[in-house]
């Protein structure tokens, strides 16, 4: 698997509202080859493309996904709080996300969101299988940062890339890897360990960072060998590129 230097986190949340359709499709339009998405399961057992327990900060309404059903989320409107522009767009059925990523041969990383009082079973048994149905391997990375769903996926399917998701990683990272035979290891970079790096680059393991929203700040983990990185808007690396090119930016083209 060839995983990109960048990948819009949520879609391109920078730009749209985060994990909606219109956030995949603005990603496409600004040239992005993978995305980053958060798969959860309603009450009634429905995928849908969403990331927090509610539904309160994303959305005109409020109360517990788990407490939702299909029908519930198509009232609301997940759209306005991020600007008028999208008002009206609808929580997306992970069925649609999926048909979307595939007609804009786009890769995914889909990351499989454990709240509390979800099933990680249930999850992996239908947002991993349908995601596998749609999407070709090389352009499908399921990770989360819940260990029963990772293992539970690899028992499903031994061919399927996995990726093992830590705020900072931890110590017994070797022993998950060994077990799960992951592709990448993912972790905030703001928790970044060069000791931990080296480690994941001798194991031939891929290293992806998120949320980098900052190039400057991140610019000499480059050099340690960081594969790629989830931003919310990959334009920011592209205006740093400029800048460096012009000569105004912190370090100059040798």
């Amino acid at each position: 698997m060839q995983l990109p230097r960048y990948i819009a986190h949520r879609g391109l949340s920078a730009h749209a509202p985060e994990n909606t359709l219109a956030a995949i499709q603005a990603a496409s339009d600004a040239g992005c080859k993978w995305i980053e998405l958060d798969v959860q399961c309603l009450g009634d057992g429905t995928p849908v493309i969403w990331h927090d327990a509610r539904v309160d900060r994303c959305s005109n309404g409020q109360g517990a996904l788990i407490d939702m059903t299909r029908d519930d989320i198509r009232s609301l409107d997940v759209g306005s709080w991020f600007s008028v522009d999208f008002r009206g767009e609808r929580m997306a059925l992970l069925d649609e996300a999926l048909s979307l990523v595939s007609a804009l041969d786009m890769g995914l990383n889909l990351e499989l969101k454990l709240n509390v009082g979800h099933d990680p079973v249930q999850l992996v048994d239908v947002a991993v299988h349908r995601a596998r149905q749609v999407l070709p391997q090389d352009r499908l990375l399921v990770s989360s940062f819940d260990m029963t769903a990772l293992e539970h996926a690899r028992s499903q399917d031994d061919t399927l890339a996995l990726g093992l998701l830590y705020e900072a990683i931890p110590r017994r990272w070797a022993s998950d890897a060994e077990r799960l035979r992951p592709t990448s290891v993912h972790a905030d970079w703001t928790q970044l360990d060069q000791e931990r790096l080296i480690e994941i680059q001798a194991a031939e393991l891929a290293m992806l960072c998120y949320t980098v929203n900052d190039p400057e700040r991140f610019a000499s983990w480059w050099d340690h060998g960081v594969t790629g990185v989830f931003t919310d808007d990959p334009a920011l690396f592209d205006a740093r590129y400029q800048r460096q090119l012009r000569g105004d930016g912190r370090r100059k083209p040798r």
